[in-house]
C-alpha cells in the first residue's frame, strides 16, 4: 500500500461499522444502478453486462473478445457466453479473425445499431434518476475512476 494505515485494535470497532465502509457504499450504489437500469434494459432485451458490451461496441465496432474484455475488466470465460447470447438475439455477430483464427471478432448487427438510440434514452433517464447535475456526475465518475486506478495499482 502507498500509505501506512494504523493497525486495528479492539478499540477500533467503529472502523469496522458497515456504514463506514467505502467498499460497501460503492457496492450498494452499483446494485442500485443495476436496479434502475433493469426496466430500461428489459425493453431492449439486454442484461446490464450485455449493455456494457454494447457500449464498448457502439463506441468502436469490430473488436476482438480480448479487446472487449480488457475494456470491461472481464475474462473471455465470462464474456463468451454473454456474447453467444447477444449473437443468438441477433444483436452482434461473432466471426474468426481472418489474420489469426485464434481470435474471435465481434461486430454489431443492424439490430444492435438500431437499439443504440433507445439505450441513449435509457442512459438519460438513469442520469435523471441520480438527482445529480451533469457536472456532478462527471466529477463523481472521474473520482471513482481515479479510485479504481489507485486500487488497481496496489495489486
Amino acid at each position: 500500500m502507498s500509505q501506512a494505515t494504523p493497525p486495528l485494535s479492539d478499540s477500533d470497532d467503529e472502523v469496522l461499522r458497515l456504514d463506514r465502509q467505502l467498499c460497501f457504499a460503492t457496492y450498494s450504489v452499483a446494485q442500485a444502478f443495476t436496479r434502475v437500469y433493469k426496466p430500461q434494459l428489459d425493453q431492449l432485451g439486454l442484461t446490464y453486462p450485455q449493455y456494457l458490451v454494447m457500449l464498448v461496441l457502439w463506441e468502436h465496432d469490430d473488436q476482438t473478445v480480448k479487446q472487449i474484455g480488457d475494456r470491461l475488466n472481464l475474462d473471455s470465460g465470462t464474456l463468451t457466453p454473454l456474447l453467444k447470447r447477444l449473437e443468438a438475439a441477433g444483436v452482434v455477430r461473432r466471426t474468426r479473425d481472418a489474420q489469426d483464427e485464434r481470435h474471435v471478432r465481434i461486430t454489431v448487427t443492424a439490430t444492435g445499431r438500431d437499439m443504440k438510440a433507445k439505450a441513449a434514452e435509457a442512459r438519460r433517464d438513469v442520469g435523471c434518476a441520480t438527482g445529480l447535475t451533469a457536472q456532478k456526475i462527471r466529477a463523481l465518475r472521474d473520482e471513482l475512476m481515479l479510485l479504481r486506478e489507485s486500487l488497481n495499482g496496489t495489486l
